[in-house]
């Protein structure tokens, strides 16, 4: 049976550059909208963090003002795929040749925590190099920056990518006093980060790597993965 693996952060507080603290957790259309299409598809999914932590909601993305007029579905989804699961895999203890896609959501965790988690980064490394798919959708591409060689090269550099954009950071209003920006450092460590409309679905696809810019991303993302495993 394939078997694919949603990775999610185990941070629930973002530390900004003013002091003070921003709460977070897994945002809910990001996990809800791949979890379903895969499931629809016939495939079986794990779920891992750090430690096994299980991530809080992002209470955002359960305000329809904020996450649009399905997030009550999102949320619904997400929160009751988490309770049939259970506790989530442990990230160090997880081995990457079980899967056929490693998947990596967003809200705003990974870039307090996935973007340097060295367990993270291992299986990232080992599946790029065995061709293993790798999904990431708007913050979840911070994940990514964990993957680096034994001479401290990323491996991901010179990879097409998208990821929420500083744009995208500033409308939402958590620009300002982010300790860094996604897009930003992504080009910076030398991905070939491209992004479309603020808030509108745009994926990228370059070979095993599909990335998503946004909510709005989730599904086409988890589609264009679903498409490589069934061709």
């Amino acid at each position: 049976m394939t078997k694919i693996l949603i990775v999610l952060s185990a941070a629930d507080t973002w530390e900004r550059t003013d002091g003070s603290s921003y709460p977070t957790g897994y945002w809910a259309e990001e996990l809800a909208a791949p979890h379903e299409r895969f499931v629809a598809a016939g495939l079986t999914v794990d779920f891992a963090s750090p430690g096994g932590v299980l991530q809080p909601l992002d209470a955002h993305s359960a305000d329809p003002e904020i996450a649009g007029p399905d997030c009550a579905h999102h949320v619904e989804h997400a929160e009751r795929a988490l309770r049939e699961y259970g506790p989530l895999l442990k990230l160090d203890e997880v081995d990457v040749n079980d899967y056929a896609a490693v998947v990596l959501p967003g809200g705003h965790g990974p870039v307090v925590d996935l973007y340097r988690d060295a367990d993270l980064g291992r299986l990232l490394t080992a599946a790029d190099a065995s061709g293993t798919l790798i999904g990431a959708v708007c913050h979840g591409p911070a994940g990514l920056l964990s993957a680096v060689d034994a001479d401290g090269r990323w491996v991901f550099a010179g990879r097409r990518m998208t990821a929420f954009t500083d744009e995208e950071e500033q409308l939402f209003g958590t620009a300002e006093a982010a300790p860094w920006l996604l897009a930003s450092t992504l080009r910076e460590k030398g991905a070939e980060h491209s992004g479309g409309p603020a808030y509108q679905a745009f994926t990228v696809v370059d070979g095993n790597l599909v990335t998503g810019q946004n909510p709005a991303s989730s599904g086409p993302m988890a589609d264009a993965l679903i498409a490589a495993l069934t061709r």
